[in-house]
């Protein structure tokens, strides 16, 4: 994969060539100014002639992204300027990508197919951790929220959502339970609390919890309601920024 995305970097932004590649007509100095860098139309196009059962595509080489860490020796003002910021992968593993090393420092639930690395501020940051892989295309959406940290898809003035799963036990009396912050927490987005093997919500809040100082805990109890759970064992998903 690597060495497919160097040939093309060399092969199309190289200082050396300085020329747009368009396949089946090679280099072009007569187009260098365009908005193109690689041009895979040509006559393998409808629009140009080509035949109905003709045509051209990419495949690109598989990548585990569970394993999968960045090679960023060579990353610099020039070579690779982003941080890999919009980087597209066909990813063939099942699992949730390691954080450790030259990775994103967000572990993320992936299935194979298509992904994209999200680093907008790779380039001011000179780092690929604050990244985050994405499904592309066909990929799903969905995010899964276990009991570790996950990545979300909302964002609040570019500051990333996560969420966590957890479970309280509730002894029929009180509406305050105390609710462990996750490391790094600095603000509730949301809570939703639920009768553990149920769908039965009892509480759905934006923006209603106070962070506990005293033990550091996500306490429940909103200013404008009050729920009491009855005596039993609730699990809760818990959304918050870092």
């Amino acid at each position: 994969m690597k060495n497919i995305f160097s040939f093309l970097a060399f092969a199309v932004f190289g200082s050396a060539i300085n020329a747009q590649l368009g396949v089946n007509i090679g280099m072009q100095n007569s187009i260098n100014n365009s908005n193109v860098g690689l041009d895979l139309s040509s006559s393998f196009s409808t629009e140009a002639g080509a035949g109905a059962y003709q045509g051209k595509g990419i495949v690109i080489p598989s990548v585990d992204l569970v394993n999968f860490q960045f090679d960023t020796s060579l990353a610099d003002g020039i070579t690779f300027p982003t941080w890999f910021d919009g980087m597209i992968v066909y990813n063939n593993a099942t699992g949730t990508t390691l954080t450790a090393g030259q990775r994103s420092s967000t572990a993320t639930a992936v299935t194979p197919g298509y992904y994209y690395f999200y680093n907008p501020s790779g380039a001011t940051n000179s780092a690929v951790q604050q990244g985050v892989w994405r499904p592309l295309g066909g990929g799903t959406s969905r995010v899964n929220v276990g009991t570790t940290e996950t990545a979300t898809n909302t964002a609040i003035n570019n500051a990333q959502v996560y969420a966590i799963k957890g479970t309280f036990a509730a002894n029929g009396t009180s509406t305050a339970v105390n609710i462990p912050s996750p490391t790094g927490m600095t603000s509730l987005y949301s809570i939703t609390i639920y009768r553990a093997g149920t769908n039965t919500v009892y509480d759905r809040s934006l923006y209603s919890y106070t962070l506990g100082t005293a033990a550091g805990n996500a306490i429940t109890g909103s200013p404008s309601m009050s729920v009491v759970y009855p005596n039993g064992t609730y699990d809760y998903v818990l959304e918050y920024l870092k």
